[in-house]
């Protein structure tokens, strides 16, 4: 039985979204138990409105602070700790739980799992991982936004952290590892993704070399993981779920503007909903916070039901693999083969 720690008051829409997620994962997955943080009363409430939330896999713990998504990290970490995002990663610190998930404030999350759960010795800073969509079965991308102004090293080790992630999350024995950059020639480039490059080409990581920004949607090559800054990492995210948001609107209005176009629109509807699914944000929803001694997976603040469960998902077959403790085999041994 493996057992998380829901977030209840995280998120754009909270409870409403949070607690009958957890619930519908519950009736998915017969060997998880769920712990939901945050106003016992407010989700209890809610709890009643759903069959099956009288599982014995579930159950409320209490906590009398929310973390707003204008909240400084430092202030919630420090000023709130009886908040459901703080309650919940001290659940997993405790060894009470397994996993985190949260749809809070992203630089809270980071911030009170960092001073929390801790790095795994030899990891500097832990990033943030995710699957985006792509015209490829899965790319992952990392960082996306925890870290600015990487050193090499850093996201040298994020590769280590991002192949080792896809390794034992997808099953790939040897994933493919690209460094993001503004072209492919090895003479391109700012000074320290260059030097990131030299050690990608020294270490024994299946590393494909340059990737450019098109590759992110339509990888010409057969790339698993691309590491980069948080900074493009983030733009490069949100620039994607733009893009499938754009693309999934404008075939809609297109099949709205007169009765010849809705009538064709009958006759596309298998086509389209099989690209709604391919591009569907919601399906990706769910970012790990990998290099930690735990595990925490970051859903979208605008999540709907069907998106947190999909995070839920995430974190639960995250502790099944037991990925935290086979990043830090992989980053001890690649250190290891460097010194």
């Amino acid at each position: 039985m493996r057992s998380l720690a829901v977030d209840a008051m995280g998120g754009d829409f909270g409870i409403d979204v949070t607690v009958p997620a957890s619930v519908a994962v519950l009736q998915e997955l017969p060997d998880v138990e769920i712990v939901l943080v945050g106003d016992r009363d407010r989700i209890e409430n809610v709890l009643r409105k759903h069959s099956g939330s009288t599982s014995n896999r579930l159950r409320v713990q209490y906590a009398s602070e929310e973390v707003e998504m204008s909240d400084a990290p430092v202030d919630a970490l420090k000023k709130k700790q009886d908040s459901s995002m703080h309650v919940a990663l001290r659940l997993v610190k405790s060894g009470e739980v397994q996993a985190c998930v949260s749809a809070g404030n992203t630089g809270a999350l980071m911030a009170t799992a960092f001073v929390l759960l801790r790095t795994f010795e030899g990891i500097k800073r832990p990033a943030i991982i995710s699957k985006i969509p792509t015209l490829r079965e899965r790319v992952f991308l990392l960082d996306l936004g925890a870290n600015f102004d990487c050193s090499d090293r850093e996201l040298f080790q994020f590769g280590i952290m991002g192949c080792t992630y896809v390794k034992y999350m997808e099953g790939l024995s040897n994933p493919k590892v690209a460094l993001l950059n503004i072209g492919t020639e090895q003479n391109k480039g700012p000074e320290v993704v260059k030097a990131a490059n030299q050690l990608f080409q020294d270490s024994h990581l299946n590393y494909l070399g340059y990737v450019e920004g098109d590759d992110l949607l339509a990888p010409k090559s057969d790339v698993d993981v691309i590491v980069c800054d948080g900074f493009p990492g983030n733009i490069a995210l949100k620039t994607s779920e733009g893009v499938s948001s754009f693309i999934q609107h404008s075939l809609k209005d297109e099949f709205q503007k007169n009765m010849f176009r809705k009538l064709s629109g009958l006759f596309a509807r298998p086509a389209l909903k099989g690209v709604k699914s391919r591009i569907d944000p919601r399906v990706f929803n769910g970012a790990a916070l990998v290099g930690l001694k735990g595990t925490v997976v970051k859903s979208h603040g605008s999540a709907d039901i069907l998106a947190y469960t999909y995070a839920i998902k995430k974190a639960f077959i995250e502790i099944k693999n037991d990925v935290p403790a086979k990043i830090n085999q992989e980053v001890s041994a690649m250190v290891g083969r460097a010194t």
